[in-house]
């Protein structure tokens, strides 16, 4: 196979992997929602991790597929991506859902891309060309309308938890592409959803003392199961294989059709109702998913994915 067929089957297998993990993470926002309702955060977090944890480490067996890592500082720049692409992540959205609703949280968490661009623009030097700028505009001025209900309100610390996931997840995703870590997606992604298990276990021991799972309905116990597995797990195992087969900027862009799945599953699940300003909103965030996904290829060495 050519370099440049060989480009495009990548490029595309990675966009791929961008629709099935929009919908692995917008629905495991309503899950979270309804495992709260039984279980505290960190004892969420805490069973959320392991479950993901147990997951990648399973597939990675079943596959035989390697977990090392090459490289004297992959060990430190993984515990520092997984401090900030899955522990703060997770501990932060699970604290917003308590003060806020999921819609709004889900929605807030994804102001990511913005970030993100900005990473990648200082750190990265990843041009905004403009298809990513006509996507960073929509994505601004949807987040702009459906964020602007909320100033004023009791949940601004909300607000706050949720962009803070937003920023956390930002740096992680641009740290992550930054340090080039030499090794298989399963094993950077199982390492740091370690990580994230460490710093959980010991947060809930400061915070609550042991685990708090019983007693616990059955919808709380699926959604439990299903935030760990394929929420997290699998979800995140996706997730870093994108990052490393495309720019920043173009994977955070690119799931921000999960808010949408995330809303409208809310609706179905939770019995949200989104108002007027939320679905303008998220018609805006749904046309700047489009320019990301229907993009032609760029091809310059931003896009060439890492090898193997």
């Amino acid at each position: 196979m050519s370099p440049s067929a060989s480009h495009a089957s990548a490029d595309a297998t990675a966009r791929l992997l961008l629709v099935t993990v929009s919908l692995a993470w917008g629905l495991s926002w309503p899950a979270m929602k309804i495992a709260l309702e039984d279980i505290p955060p960190f004892s969420m977090r805490t069973g959320t991790s392991a479950l993901a944890t147990l997951t990648l480490f399973a597939l990675a067996l079943l596959q035989r597929r390697s977990l090392r890592i090459g490289g004297a500082a992959a060990p430190l720049h993984l515990v520092i991506a997984g401090c900030l692409n899955v522990a703060s992540l997770t501990l932060f959205s699970a604290f917003a859902q308590l003060v806020t609703t999921t819609s709004r949280v889900t929605v807030l968490t994804y102001t990511m891309p913005i970030w993100a661009a900005l990473f990648a623009h200082v750190i990265l030097g990843e041009r905004l060309n403009r298809p990513r700028g006509i996507s960073l505009l929509l994505c601004a001025v949807g987040l702009a309308v459906l964020v602007y209900p909320l100033i004023g309100s009791n949940d601004l610390v909300g607000l706050a938890l949720a962009v803070a996931s937003a920023v956390s997840w930002a740096a992680g995703t641009v740290y992550l592409k930054w340090a080039r870590i030499e090794a298989d997606p399963i094993a950077i992604a199982a390492w740091q959803v370690v990580v994230a298990l460490v710093v959980t276990i010991a947060g809930l021991v400061v915070v609550e003392g042991t685990p708090h799972l019983s007693p616990i309905h059955a919808p709380a116990l699926c959604a439990l199961v299903f935030s760990g597995v394929v929420g997290s797990g699998l979800a995140y195992l996706m997730w870093f294989d994108i990052v490393r087969r495309l720019p920043a900027t173009t994977a955070s862009l690119g799931i921000l059709s999960v808010p949408v799945v995330g809303v409208v599953a809310s609706m179905l699940l939770l019995g949200e109702r989104p108002t007027v300003p939320d679905i303008i909103g998220f018609a805006l965030i749904l046309a700047a998913a489009a320019c990301v996904l229907l993009a032609p290829n760029a091809h310059t060495s931003e896009t060439a994915p890492i090898e193997q």
